[in-house]
């Protein structure tokens, strides 16, 4: 096992070698077919032509950047430290309420049939729908763009989390609820130390579905609203023709969302049962 491990590392080092030689000298400034004038020479000419920058310009701005990540040098100049910081906030915001309706609601889903086919078709409705699709509506009612992209973030996650929640609940095997019965523990006691446990691996899904979902809106989100966040930051940077600071923000993007995605990884192995 651990040499299958150092194998996979050794060949995902390579992989990335490759794909950084590859950009850098697929990004590199074609040669001058001409030399500049005296006169463009003093007034500063360069050669303008747009490009995507290599690596090497990219790995400047992040050394740059996560040399002092947290400086706040105004409104719209604050560190990758505080931009990513405003983003997680307003995603486990959101994510934390979605959770307090989705797995309450998924459960009473989950055990009644009733409450099944009364509300299926209004989550049916609503699921669908873009979470974007619902930011003038919030901006208009809660008239406040943080609130408004937290909004955004709740509506967004809470869906994945109420589905797996009553799946899961719904499939828990009838015998092991059967044998709380003859126990005679009450309803809420056979929620909470038989079906909860044996429905978790299942809940613990939706909620990582959940946490991915809501990291890539609260991006698109904060490109809407403006402000803080690290979709704000790209944005900015897009409108500064900062192409490298635009790229060092993406890679930013899939780290957090991978150490997002990790966190709730462990915590659906640990509560993982074998039959």
């Amino acid at each position: 096992m651990a040499s299958l491990n150092v194998r996979a590392a050794l060949l995902s080092v390579s992989f990335l070698i490759l794909a950084l030689g590859m950009w850098e000298m697929a990004t590199q400034p074609p040669a001058a077919q001409e030399a500049m004038s005296e006169y463009e020479l003093l007034m500063g000419g360069a050669d303008q032509e747009s490009r995507v920058p290599p690596p090497t310009a990219v790995l400047k701005v992040a050394w740059a950047e996560l040399s002092n990540p947290f400086y706040d040098a105004g409104a719209n100049d604050k560190g990758i430290g505080i931009q990513l910081a405003y983003s997680v906030y307003r995603v486990l915001t959101g994510y934390l309420a979605a959770m307090a309706i989705a797995l309450p609601l998924g459960f009473l889903i989950g055990m009644s049939p009733l409450m099944y086919k009364a509300l299926n078709p209004y989550i049916q409705v609503l699921r669908p729908i873009s979470p974007l699709a619902w930011m003038p509506l919030a901006l208009f009612i809660i008239q406040d763009s943080d609130a408004s992209a937290i909004f955004v973030i709740f509506i967004c996650s809470i869906w994945p989390m109420l589905l797996n929640t009553a799946f899961g609940v719904a499939n828990v095997r009838s015998d092991w609820v059967n044998v709380a019965r003859t126990h005679e523990l009450n309803p809420f006691k056979t929620a909470i130390t038989v079906i909860l446990p044996a429905a978790a691996p299942t809940i613990l899904t939706g909620m990582r579905i959940s946490i991915g979902i809501a990291w890539l809106v609260i991006v698109a989100a904060e490109m809407l609203v403006g402000g803080t966040g690290i979709g704000y930051y790209v944005w900015n940077e897009w409108n500064n023709l900062d192409l490298a600071s635009v790229i060092f923000s993406i890679l930013m993007i899939g780290v957090v969302g991978m150490l997002l995605d990790l966190a709730l990884g462990k915590a659906q192995k640990l509560v993982e049962y074998k039959e």
